[in-house]
């Protein structure tokens, strides 16, 4: 069988060690009844892993290269209907058209790091997965953590529901090695969701973060009373505010 070449136009950065994969599956809580989707399954490495959990896989993949092979390694999963592979670019899947995932499903992927923030604000809605199980950048998860500083990224995540850094992934995990260290990353959805317009709160975030050095209040061009009347400092930077704070802004302006 033909070995696959990483891609560095991809951000190819292949997964090596089967420890690392397991504890993603063991932090998924994949049983043979779920219904998982992969992003980028890339050389099949942990593809065959989550296989043996008897969990149903769709696997989406970009690269037409690792179609080929992966359709050769996994011929057997595929006829059996275990395993569904589709050449697609993952922005722009639609899982809401997927029948088997009707009834909810669990997304586990190995991110290239360039696409990480565009994929959680793609997936992590309303109608999102019950969980995603990421392996992302160390830095991008301690930011998505980090208790005193808020993000876009880490709002946009709140909103869906709770994040948990589980563990750290040492670059000597991949091929070829990246020049920083991994992260695995859980995101569990909300029980409820948040009775909120989802829309219009990010669009509030987004705006108050445009320029970070900037006060809060000149970012989102309002009067700074405004601020004080939710009891926030009139100084205050969009960083220091907690998702609570944003969803009573988007109340009132």
């Amino acid at each position: 069988m033909t070995k696959l070449k990483p891609k560095k136009s991809l951000g190819q950065h292949f997964l090596t060690s089967k420890t690392i994969a397991q504890k993603i599956i063991q932090t998924g809580k994949i049983t043979p009844q779920d219904k998982i989707l992969e992003i980028g399954p890339g050389s099949g490495f942990l593809t065959s892993e989550l296989l043996k959990t008897k969990a149903f896989i769709l696997a989406i993949e970009k690269d037409n290269r690792a179609i080929a092979l992966l359709k050769e390694k996994f011929s057997e999963e595929i006829n059996n209907g275990q395993l569904v592979i589709k050449e697609e670019d993952i922005l722009d899947f639609q899982p809401e058209k997927i029948r088997e995932f009707k009834n909810g499903y669990k997304l586990i992927a190995n991110i290239p790091y360039y696409l990480t923030g565009k994929i959680i604000r793609q997936f992590l809605n309303s109608q999102g997965p019950d969980l995603a199980v990421l392996l992302i950048q160390k830095e991008v998860a301690d930011r998505i953590t980090a208790k005193n500083k808020e993000s876009i990224l880490s709002l946009a995540i709140k909103i869906y529901g709770q994040a948990k850094k589980i563990t750290t992934v040492k670059a000597g995990n991949f091929s070829p090695q990246p020049k920083v260290d991994s992260a695995i990353l859980l995101i569990e959805k909300r029980d409820k969701a948040l009775k909120i317009d989802e829309e219009k709160l990010l669009k509030i975030i987004k705006q108050g973060f445009e320029h970070k050095r900037k006060k809060l209040s000149a970012n989102l061009q309002i009067n700074p009373e405004i601020l004080k009347k939710i009891g926030l400092n009139e100084n205050i930077r969009a960083e220091d505010l907690k998702l609570g704070d944003w969803i009573q802004l988007s109340k009132i302006i």
